[in-house]
């Protein structure tokens, strides 16, 4: 019985360090104008002074293509 339990912990902890890790990004704008690109949407900068204006992009190409449109559009500089 323990070599049973013991191969199922071993089998679900195997399973848990496999699984792909999720990153998703974001972009965030300063009130300055100034945006970048955030690796974590979950994550924020410090402080008050920001707002994010995109947010679960799922990699950097994808964020840089909504900072270049928002840039064009003149939200941000």
């Amino acid at each position: 019985m323990h070599r049973w339990v013991f191969a199922a912990g071993v089998l679900v902890l195997g399973l848990a360090v496999s699984s792909a890790a999720r990153a998703d990004f974001a972009v965030i704008r300063f009130d300055d104008g100034y945006c970048q690109i955030w690796w974590d949407s979950g994550a924020n900068p410090w402080g008050a002074r920001w707002s994010k204006i995109a947010i679960g992009l799922p990699n950097n190409a994808a964020a840089r293509a909504v900072l270049d449109n928002a840039i064009a559009q003149n939200v941000c500089r």
